[in-house]
């Protein structure tokens, strides 16, 4: 089976899944057989027509997974390889066809539960800690959603580079979680918290929900700091107070993974892969899971993804 939809819409409404009929493979391409994929607020937004990218109807669902080579018509592709899927849509699919330019070949010993989550969240954490800005070991980093998956990236890779978060969150249960995971200082996302990190003058923030949550980001960071915008969980937009621009000076930019994919040369891209792949088979790079589903229990998957009190990824397990 593998998962589309013909309309825009709510997902559990539009979402079906269909007979997979296997295609001829061309010169260049690779067939796989499906591991696993997350549920990502993407792949919601994808379905709802909201995303950055808006695909032609009928459309695959499912823009990250892991998978294995079971035929390939290209060099680069050896079966039993492992591989995910970094520049292509309709990974929700027991079996999955893909020009090789678009797969991206990593250690079979790589967990393929984390490997299935490898594409956005640790590739975005890593990118915004190093590629953004160059910052001295010891520098201060304040993000929101700290329990997201981003978040519990940007933790564990800041503690791996020598640097410091400071980690907000909306629930205070959700404190002892990140504190566990080696963030630096852990904090309530409301108005008294802006002190304590302002003390720490953080030149990067990291925001993925907007409103007045991104707004204590701004006020906290020290001047000529770099506010950087990934997603927008709270659905409200970026309002700039005129003092954070003009007497701080910060920078406001947005970053979005996908694009910096298309952007950077082959080699960086696979470089930093392989190093994430790395440190997820060693144990020191995790994002956490909350539950898993078979496809054929699609619309229960997305009914649990896109509820708040999830405890990490809802993945579906294609094999």
């Amino acid at each position: 089976m593998k998962a589309t939809f013909s309309q825009f819409g709510k997902p559990t409404d539009v979402i079906e899944l269909t007979e997979l009929i296997s295609e001829t493979l061309q010169q260049g391409h690779v067939r796989l057989r499906m591991l696993a994929a997350p549920i990502n607020p993407a792949d919601i937004n994808y379905i709802q027509g909201t995303y950055g990218i808006k695909p032609a109807l009928p459309a695959a669902a499912g823009v990250e997974g892991c998978g294995v080579v079971t035929e390939s018509l290209s060099e680069n592709f050896q079966q039993g390889d492992k591989v995910i899927i970094i520049n292509q849509v309709g990974t929700w699919s027991a079996e999955h066809t893909a020009d090789a330019a678009n797969l991206l070949k990593i250690p079979s010993d790589t967990p393929s539960e984390q490997a299935a989550m490898l594409k956005v969240n640790p590739l975005t954490a890593w990118c915004m800690l190093t590629q953004l800005r160059a910052l001295p070991e010891g520098s201060w980093i304040i993000q929101n959603a700290a329990n997201s998956g981003v978040g519990h990236c940007v933790i564990q890779i800041a503690k791996l580079l020598g640097l410091n978060t400071i980690n907000l969150v909306r629930r205070e249960e959700l404190l002892p979680e990140l504190e566990q995971l080696g963030g630096t200082i852990n904090l309530l996302d409301n108005a008294d918290s802006i002190e304590q990190m302002r003390a720490k003058k953080p030149t990067l923030a990291f925001n993925a929900v907007g409103g007045d949550s991104a707004l204590r980001l701004m006020d906290a960071l020290d001047t000529k700091g770099l506010h950087i915008t990934y997603g927008a969980m709270g659905g409200r937009s970026l309002k700039v107070p005129n003092k954070f621009l003009i007497f701080k000076r910060i920078e406001i930019q947005g970053f979005w993974v996908t694009e910096w994919i298309k952007e950077q040369p082959a080699e960086l891209v696979d470089s930093a892969y392989q190093m994430l792949a790395r440190w997820m088979t060693e144990g020191i790079l995790a994002q956490p899971i909350d539950s898993t589903y078979p496809l054929d229990q699609i619309n229960a998957a997305i009914e649990r993804a896109m509820t708040s009190q999830r405890n990490g990824k809802v993945l579906l397990t294609l094999e």
